[in-house]
């Protein structure tokens, strides 16, 4: 949230709160299930994970990638079931808190409740585009959508990151992303990497023209152009 506003001591405390207890999760298990019982929502302090939904014909759809700082299962505080799967990526670090803590902050300090409403509509806005990508343009504009993303996404929290970065998921994960399958998302990579887009090399991954990967992908970066001034003042 320090990257869009000013926080002030106590905000500070209150979020600090949400971190005191910590969970390690590994790579490859369920934080949560879609379809049963939730009753915690958590703070992703360290690692990657992806919310995912199973199709009726048993493929999954990958709704988001999770990074550092992300509030996992805000979708699940109103519901008694979980409505999707949360799964670690990589070996993870997560802070579970009630929602009763949750309920709290909302009526403690309105500006952070705020801003977990501008959290929530940003992902929202984010998924529609993927949403409209899935069903209006090509697979290379999918994949560098992707990668754009995961850059800019990154890059929130670790500042040192402009070109170059880990991709971190599996041609399959990518897939799932973008409705794509694993042989066609290794087709795209490769066209992207003939066309002078990127570059690959060990897991990780090079932008080397961002602008022209925007270009081919449509991409808008959801996390810049807000406008915040509507936010309540700081108690």
């Amino acid at each position: 949230m320090s990257e869009f506003i000013h926080l002030t001591p106590k905000e500070r405390e209150a979020l600090d709160a949400l971190e005191l207890r910590q969970r390690h999760v590994r790579r490859g298990a369920i934080l949560q299930r879609e379809n049963e019982p939730c009753g915690e929502l958590f703070i992703l302090r360290k690692g990657l994970m992806m919310s995912y939904v199973l199709l009726d014909d048993g493929s999954r759809q990958i709704l988001r990638f999770l990074f550092p700082g992300d509030m996992l299962g805000i979708s699940s505080a109103i519901y008694h079931e979980a409505p999707e799967t949360l799964c670690a990526l990589s070996d993870t670090v997560v802070s579970p808190f009630d929602r009763a803590t949750l309920s709290g902050i909302m009526q403690e300090h309105p500006r952070l409740s705020a801003m977990i409403l501008v959290y929530s509509q940003i992902e929202r806005v984010a998924l529609t585009d993927r949403l409209a990508a899935l069903g209006r343009t090509s697979a290379k504009a999918r994949v560098a959508a992707l990668l754009l993303d995961l850059r800019n996404r990154l890059r929130a929290t670790d500042k040192s990151i402009d070109r170059e970065y880990t991709l971190g998921l599996t041609q399959e994960e990518i897939g799932d992303a973008t409705g794509l399958t694993a042989v066609h998302v290794n087709r795209m990579l490769r066209q992207l990497e003939e066309e002078g887009m990127i570059a690959r090399e060990g897991g990780r991954v090079t932008l080397l023209d961002r602008g022209a990967l925007a270009g081919a992908a449509n991409y808008v970066n959801r996390y810049e152009g807000l406008d915040l001034r509507w936010l309540p003042p700081a108690r």
